[in-house]
């Protein structure tokens, strides 16, 4: 997929200690937040996670996620590796939605349809850095995006914070909040696009992984991937992870791997619970996954080919997974899907936990 990308100062700032004023529109810098052994890197290109550093079983640092050395790589990614992906992410089915009697023609960027926010979604923009400290208790980023009124086809305004803070033993939270501050209601779904390999992003594949996916239903797609409007239990197929189970065991079955929404388990009111755990053998870190959205894209980077990445590392398919918690694919064609329509002056939240640890 092409994507769009904008002219701006290419330079990268260090920046350290706690920033209060806003950053310098149109700049794009490098970000760090540090507590003990962990250590995560940022750009505000899309609010990007470059690097997600900590140690292993035997105390060695490796860098679990997927991504680039360059900004300008970032600008011409076509993956969304660490992105903040928006005004609604994953699929669309023919770039177009009814809302409120009127229909919502979309920019579309896969065939007809739209993928995480059309050509320019919230991937390929420059946020603003509202809040930073990396030292202190809880060290943390705020990065900003004012969303306009039509954007990529979207109706109404929206104001679009995501938040990473680093908490006590080896846990992080990404708080992705959005304000309609027009008069238009409008959809939103924003998520994290991370990509992770627990045994270091130069591994090279994470079928041997073991993963549990606390969904006892997922939602079908058809050869676009756009969902069927169907909820299906996952026992008896390839896609039941309610038992922890190595990625790759059901290869002969999806010899292509996964790339599917699950309708996750405990979806009471919006709380927070379990959503995955993640488990590798070599490097013994466990990655436990907890949210306040409904669904759980699994994807295990079916379409990623010959990537040059990190310190020139080439990453090819399955060289790392995705779990994006979300609102379902499509859900604005699929009325009996859970819906996330922000009215105006209503607010959107979305929250994730992640905690890790060695075994």
């Amino acid at each position: 997929m092409a994507k769009v990308t904008v002219l701006l100062c290419f330079c990268v700032l260090a920046v350290f200690g706690s920033v209060k004023a806003h950053t310098e529109k149109g700049k794009v810098g490098i970000y760090e937040l540090k507590r003990g052994d962990m250590s995560l890197k940022f750009t505000n290109w899309g609010a990007t996670l470059v690097s997600f550093v900590l140690p292993d079983k035997n105390g060695k640092l490796i860098d679990i996620v997927l991504g680039y050395d360059t900004i300008n790589q970032y600008k011409n990614d076509t993956t969304y590796f660490g992105a903040i992906v928006g005004r609604v992410a994953n699929r669309i089915k023919g770039a177009q939605f009814k809302l409120n009697g009127h229909t919502y023609k979309l920019v579309p960027n896969e065939g007809k349809n739209m993928l995480h926010g059309g050509p320019k979604g919230y991937a390929d923009v420059v946020w603003e850095v509202t809040k930073y400290q990396n030292k202190g208790h809880k060290p943390h980023i705020v990065f900003s995006y004012h969303s306009f009124d039509g954007e990529e086809g979207f109706p109404g305004e929206i104001l679009v914070t995501v938040r990473y803070t680093l908490l006590a033993e080896n846990q992080v939270t990404v708080v992705m909040k959005a304000k309609n501050i027009g008069n238009k209601a409008t959809p939103v779904n924003i998520a994290n696009h991370a990509y992770w390999n627990l045994g270091g992003h130069n591994r090279g594949g994470i079928l041997s992984e073991k993963i549990q996916i606390f969904a006892s239903n997922y939602t079908p797609v058809d050869s676009d991937l756009i969902p069927t409007g169907k909820i299906e239990a996952v026992k008896g197929t390839p896609f039941d992870f309610l038992k922890p189970k190595a990625i790759g065991s059901r290869t002969k079955q999806l010899p292509k791997g996964y790339d599917i929404n699950y309708a996750l388990d405990g979806v009471h009111g919006g709380k927070i619970r379990k959503a995955a755990v993640l488990h590798d053998e070599k490097s013994g870190i466990e990655m436990e996954l907890s949210t306040n959205a409904p669904g759980l894209q699994f994807y295990t980077g079916n379409m990623i080919k010959d990537v040059k990445g990190k310190d020139g590392f080439v990453y090819k398919a399955h060289a790392a997974l995705c779990l994006e918690t979300q609102w379902y694919p499509d859900y604005l064609n699929q009325p009996d899907f859970p819906q996330s329509i922000v009215e105006p002056r209503k607010n959107y939240k979305h929250v994730m936990l992640y905690k890790f640890s060695t075994h």
